[in-house]
């Protein structure tokens, strides 16, 4: 089955990396893939042109089926393969409804990293610019820290077990060890990191250049 699938992926991108996660915990190895480099615009490709409008990564093919959005592709894994590999969706509404809420919140997460430095044009580049993406990023963190505190030592992000949520959210967590952000800034989600760093399907879909270059620059060491 897993050969009737081919994945375009980029490396060190979160949307990328959550859909190699969610296709290793169905044990689809084996998948079909073409790794293309975004410092060569090599996503722009008419491979690519072909299947995503938007010419962006991932993008996912099986069979005749195209799913370009890196939630949708891994959502629809789990559905059409949900007897197979990791249950990552429960089928308890309430405990749906956590991992759904998790899932989707992640894209704040990831919005507030982003914007803290890298997508912050050179111009607009002011101190109070700056300041004020500095402080939605700690407020944003101290959210996720106040979930995991509830949730409880040693736990996921939607409870005592690894789900959907886990597959999206961890990709975005990764970097801010990798980036230097002080353990203090955010202990719970280092701890976290911690527990899921070695997970079988977190380092079988590694960054390829965080495995050549383990740590980052330390764009969040003053957070």
């Amino acid at each position: 089955m897993a050969q009737s699938m081919m994945l375009y992926w980029g490396s060190g991108s979160p949307p990328c990396w959550r859909v190699m996660i969610a296709l290793e915990e169905k044990m689809l190895q084996g998948y079909k893939h073409k790794h293309l480099s975004f410092d060569k615009n090599e996503h722009k490709c008419e491979e690519v042109k072909a299947l995503n409008p938007r010419v962006q990564l991932p993008t996912f093919k099986h069979g005749d089926i195209v799913v370009n959005e890196s939630f949708a592709a891994c959502l629809y894994l789990e559905s059409a393969f949900k007897s197979q590999g990791s249950r990552l969706i429960p089928d308890d509404p309430a405990e749906q409804a956590l991992v759904y809420q998790r899932m989707f919140e992640t894209n704040n997460l990831q919005q507030k990293m982003s914007f803290y430095e890298w997508y912050v044009p050179e111009e607009e580049r002011h101190e109070s610019t700056l300041k004020r993406n500095k402080e939605s990023l700690i407020t944003e963190l101290k959210l996720w820290e106040g979930y995991l505190e509830k949730m409880g030592k040693g736990s996921y992000l939607a409870g005592k077990n690894f789900t959907m949520a886990d597959v999206v959210c961890f990709p975005v967590i990764a970097y801010f060890p990798r980036l230097h952000c002080p353990r203090e800034r955010c202990p719970r989600l280092m701890e976290y990191y911690e527990m899921l760093k070695d997970r079988r399907s977190i380092k079988a879909s590694w960054p390829l250049e965080w495995l050549e270059t383990p740590e980052g620059p330390d764009t969040f060491k003053n957070l």
